[in-house]
């Protein structure tokens, strides 16, 4: 199980990362300022740093300058407010693995830490999900029924991703909502459910149950 430390100053941004990643099997660590998250990335127990620019204390450009100093070489995925070229050449010039800027979708953090985290697994990251006839690869972003290829937009495949990683297990909307449109998303839209029906028509009307009240499942 991969380690995350997630250096993020604003409490809602910092609990949707955490929520997430806990979620998708990671141990997290969250701290709210630049000295706090260098001592914890120094520490050595941790496998990728989620790094917010905008720390008070020290800022994530000083946090990172310090660690690729001292010849760590713990990934670094940028994720920050800060979106301008020269930022972002800035904070890859520095020694960051990616960046990433906020708004966010969840889906998209989540792979871009799979990736920084992949050469560093034993057996390599997971490439095809299966749960019955339904597979969906991964690479190529492609969605298989039963020996068939269907086509499914970024969005349908990220949610049908996220079924495939909880099979049977019972996803709230607010959950869907934050995985696969991110945390700034209007928790009262009906989008989850207007996807919900759009894969069901692809995939298939009884692979996804609607559990009343709570949410859907993948059966």
């Amino acid at each position: 199980m991969s380690r995350i430390l997630v250096a993020e100053d604003e409490p809602r941004i910092a609990s949707f990362v955490e929520k997430g990643l806990k979620a998708n099997g990671f141990t997290v660590t969250v701290v709210g300022d630049g000295l706090s998250a260098l001592d914890a990335a120094r520490s050595g127990d941790h496998d990728l740093v989620v790094l917010d620019i905008g720390l008070p204390v020290l800022d994530g450009f000083a946090v990172l300058r310090a660690l690729r100093s001292e010849g760590s070489a713990v990934p670094v995925v940028v994720l920050t407010a800060r979106d301008s070229v020269t930022d972002t050449v800035a904070g890859l010039e520095g020694g960051a693995d990616d960046y990433m800027p906020k708004p966010f979708r969840f889906e998209e953090l989540l792979a871009r830490v799979r990736l920084r985290l992949a050469p560093d697994r034993q057996g390599g990251e997971l490439t095809v999900l299966t749960v019955g006839d339904l597979a969906l690869d991964l690479r190529p972003r492609r969605a298989h029924v039963g020996g068939r290829t269907v086509d499914l937009s970024a969005r349908e495949f990220a949610l049908a991703e996220t079924f495939l990683r909880h099979p049977g297990q019972v996803l709230a909307r607010e959950q869907l909502l934050s995985h696969v449109w991110g945390y700034d998303f209007d928790p009262g839209s009906n989008v989850v459910d207007v996807y919900v029906r759009y894969l069901r028509k692809k995939l298939g009307a009884a692979r996804i149950e609607t559990v009343r009240g709570m949410g859907y499942r993948l059966v």
